[in-house]
Formats: structure tokens, C-alpha cells, sequence
């Protein structure tokens, strides 16, 4: 291994040396993971949407990289992925050579972005070779879901709610926003490691509103659409190419977040309000989920694993096998990818400065 390593070099050497051009592929396929087992640490329970997708893409992955390596997912969760993040902070790329992947969500990013203190880890030290666009829908039981009239859900603010949460700094701030813009009495039970255990407090009778990501959605909660026990109540939507809030591609069926807002009196799709939540709406969904390599990842293994994901995403079948298990959403690699980081890990000022002074107000929560 080490003479056909020393071997190459020898030969890039000599190529560019004649002034050879040295194709960049050529240079990425020294990465073999043969008889190695790659470990995708997950920061949630094996209940939620990050665990189904990265148990979809697992067995892609593996097939798609040199040497078929074998593929796990390991679960780390704690204070709301920001455990399983801090972990993957003190991991150099040097001490697995390529069989350390971690899998991040907008629940892991919007900590970083309100600076929460219990946050040891810098986006800027990974490196993404995946960014995976998803979508989110809110759901209630069909008793509740009876009193909306149409869109207006004005029938709903004499209810009082409860929701299980992961915690007020985390992607849960997206729709405990929404329903306030909405003018609910949604009370959090903070504490739960994953989407899908708030499912399941859903399912027990324990909490009677709720929301999943798209991918979890698909899964956890269409069976329980379909048996009568929940009926959704609108989706956050997605973005078109301007940047309007569109209906979401997976559920065209359901109104937006937006559309609801609008047939509700007192609730506003303007103002600091809106415009905060839009922002972290933008910086949690279309590049909600994202894979990376730790710390000092050579540029071979970057190119490795994102041809690996690019190969995975031009199979004939991937249209139709994904659609159900993740929904209609971006796949990105490359530039694309390192786009969807920027977006994700970025939100304008004012955005950041209403949303941490609400967590005080209506938490108690102190970001500063």
C-alpha cells in the first residue's frame, strides 16, 4: 500500500513536471475503504427523520464507495444534538482515515446560530460532501383538526396544547413560532432526544399537536393519517427560485405555514416577526440535513465521498426509491453542498437578534 501510494505520487510528479494535465478524479481514487466499517453518527434517537435518512442512504453509500465498505449508523443522542456535534468537534480526520461520517440537522445548526453556549463545535472545521433539503408538516387529531375552518385556524386558540419538544433552540423554534404567530396556546415539554418520540407522545395520547420532517412524516405519521388518528394541518412549504414561500413539492396537497397565517386574523406574513421566522425557516429546511467528514479530511476523501453521493443520486431507480422515503427535495454535492452550508449556518442579523430576544420572553431561555 505504502509502495503504490509512493508510486503515484512518483507518477503525478513526472506528469506535472511534462506539463500533464492531472484529472482531479484521478487523484480521489486512492481512497479504498475495502473491509472497513464506516460509522454515520447520527446526534438523535433512531426514532426520528435524521435516523431514516441516514438509514435510507446507508446502503447506497456503501455500494457507491471504493472497496464497499460496510455502512452504520450509530445514534448519540443528548441536549438536542449538540452532545453527538460536540463529539465530532475533538475527531480528526487522521485518527479513522475516512470511516467517520456525521450526520447533521437544522436541530444541530440553529444552536450554532443563536450562539448557545453549550456549543463546542465550528462549522467551518468540517467538510459537507451531502446537503439534503427536506421539508416539515404539523399535524393534530382529528377532533382538533375538525375545528379549523378552512385555513383559519382562529377556532384553535381555545385549545390548550402540548407539544413535545426537543428544546426551544432547536428546530423546534420553527413551528412553537409558527403556532404563536397563530395565536395557539401551545405549551413545550422539553427534553426529548428525537422527532419521532414526540410522535410517539402523539400517538399515546400525551401531546395533541405535533410536527415531523418530511422524511419522519412519510414514514411515522402517513399510517397514522391513513387509520384516522391524525390529520395534518398545514406544511412550513418550500422555496421557489426567487425565494417565495411555495407550496412543499412532497405534499402539494397541504397549505403552507403562509397560507394559514393569512386566513387567520391577527396572524402577519410581514414584520420582524415573519421575517425571523422565515429566516430560520430558510436556514432549517432546504439544507436541513448534511453529512460531513471531521476536521483535516484530505481533499481525496471529500472527493471520494461526494462522487460516492453523486454515483448514489444518478442511479436509474433513485427518483422513485427516495421520494418516499425522504420526499422531493434537493440532493446536493459539491458547490452545491457548500452553498447549502453557507445558507444553513447563516441568518441576517436582525433575525437572530428578535428570535434570541423571544427565547428569553417566552422561555426563559438567556443566549447572551
Amino acid at each position: 500500500m505504502v509502495l503504490n501510494k509512493l508510486a503515484r505520487k512518483l507518477a503525478l510528479s513526472v506528469m506535472c513536471a511534462a506539463g500533464t494535465m492531472v484529472p482531479a478524479q484521478a487523484i480521489a481514487e486512492g481512497l479504498d475503504l475495502a473491509g472497513k466499517t464506516v460509522e454515520w453518527v447520527i446526534p438523535f434517537s433512531e426514532t426520528g427523520g435524521s435516523a431514516k435518512w441516514a438509514n435510507f442512504y446507508a446502503p447506497l453509500l456503501s455500494e457507491a464507495l471504493p472497496g464497499t465498505p460496510t455502512v452504520v449508523v450509530k445514534f448519540m443522542p443528548g441536549a438536542g444534538s449538540t452532545k453527538g456535534a460536540n463529539w465530532f468537534q475533538n475527531q480528526k480526520f487522521g485518527d479513522s482515515e475516512g470511516t467517520v461520517i456525521f450526520g447533521s440537522s437544522g436541530s444541530t445548526q440553529f444552536p450554532y446560530l443563536l450562539g448557545d453556549p453549550r456549543v463546542r463545535y465550528e462549522y467551518k472545521d468540517w467538510n459537507v460532501v451531502l446537503a439534503s433539503g427536506t421539508g416539515g408538516v404539523a399535524y393534530l387529531p382529528p377532533d382538533l383538526a375538525g375545528k379549523m375552518n378552512g385555513n383559519d385556524a382562529s377556532a384553535l386558540r381555545e385549545t390548550d396544547f402540548i407539544y413535545g419538544s426537543q428544546g426551544a433552540t432547536r428546530l423546534d423554534l420553527v413551528p412553537l413560532l409558527a403556532w404563536e404567530m397563530l395565536g395557539l396556546n401551545v405549551e413545550p415539554v422539553f427534553g426529548i432526544k428525537g422527532r419521532g418520540d414526540g410522535r410517539l407522545m402523539f400517538e399515546r395520547g400525551e401531546a395533541n399537536i405535533d410536527y415531523q420532517t418530511s422524511s419522519s412524516y412519510l414514514k411515522g405519521v402517513t399510517p397514522l393519517v391513513e387509520a384516522g388518528t391524525a390529520v395534518p394541518m398545514m406544511s412550513w412549504g418550500a422555496l421557489d427560485a426567487e425565494g417565495n414561500i411555495v407550496r412543499d413539492p412532497t405534499f402539494p396537497e397541504m397549505p403552507t405555514f403562509k397560507e394559514v397565517c393569512e386566513a387567520t386574523e391577527g396572524c402577519e406574513t410581514s414584520g420582524a416577526k415573519w421575517d425571523a421566522w422565515k429566516a430560520f425557516f430558510i436556514a432549517g429546511f432546504p439544507a436541513q440535513k448534511m453529512v460531513f467528514l471531521p476536521n483535516g479530511a484530505s481533499q481525496e476523501a471529500i472527493d471520494t465521498y461526494s462522487k460516492a453521493f453523486e454515483t448514489v443520486k444518478a442511479r436509474g431507480d433513485f427518483a422513485e426509491i427516495s421520494s418516499g422515503r425522504l420526499g422531493k427535495y434537493p440532493q446536493m454535492t459539491g458547490t452545491e453542498a457548500d452553498g447549502a452550508l453557507k445558507s444553513a449556518t447563516e441568518v441576517p442579523g436582525s433575525a437572530k437578534e428578535f428570535v434570541v430576544g423571544w427565547l428569553q420572553e417566552r422561555y426563559g431561555v438567556s443566549l447572551k
